[in-house]
């Protein structure tokens, strides 16, 4: 069974928190308008670290009543890598190990031009009755670079696969 998949999001808005903590007014707000959100079957709301706080994100529909606090963005999309794991108590290392040998084994490789994100996929009901929250890691992801020699369209193979070996 594979533990990680690949997500392709598309280009859209996103309604954004701005810079914030956990706790502080203006990240609270956000909390409590994104919880006034109808809650669909896929997730909607995904959290960044910005380097000086999180960043929390919503998709926006046409028509949404946003208040002024907030802005608007472009959220580029793109492809991601996505594992799951109990919230804040994920082995990153052993994570972001899974992750790299499923992206060797298919193609992939890190995009380090857009931001990793994360989103909680339990429900109120599921937290109450297992005691705990579950996360996504999305991992932004691209199509492995070639080499300047596979880019020609000549064949590449180790000197052991040359050998038979």
């Amino acid at each position: 069974m594979q533990s990680v998949r690949i997500y392709e999001m598309p280009a859209c808005k996103m309604v954004s928190s701005g810079t914030g903590m956990f706790g502080e007014g203006k990240f609270n707000l956000f909390d409590e308008w994104l919880s006034s959100q109808e809650r669909g079957l896929f997730p909607k709301d995904f959290l960044y670290w910005a380097g000086e706080g999180f960043v929390w994100l919503y998709m926006y529909e046409d028509g949404m009543n946003v208040p002024d606090e907030f802005e608007i963005i472009d959220f580029p999309g793109g492809l991601y890598a996505v594992a799951t794991d109990i919230d804040q108590k994920t082995d990153k290392e052993h994570m972001d190990t899974e992750i790299d040998q499923f992206l060797s084994g298919n193609g992939f490789e890190r995009d380090a031009s857009r931001p990793e994100l994360g989103n909680i996929i339990t429900s109120p009901l599921a937290k109450k009755i297992m005691g705990y929250e579950q996360m996504d890691y999305y991992i932004p992801v691209k199509a492995k670079s070639k080499t300047p020699l596979q880019a020609t369209g000549y064949q590449t193979c180790s000197a052991a696969e040359q050998r038979g070996l």
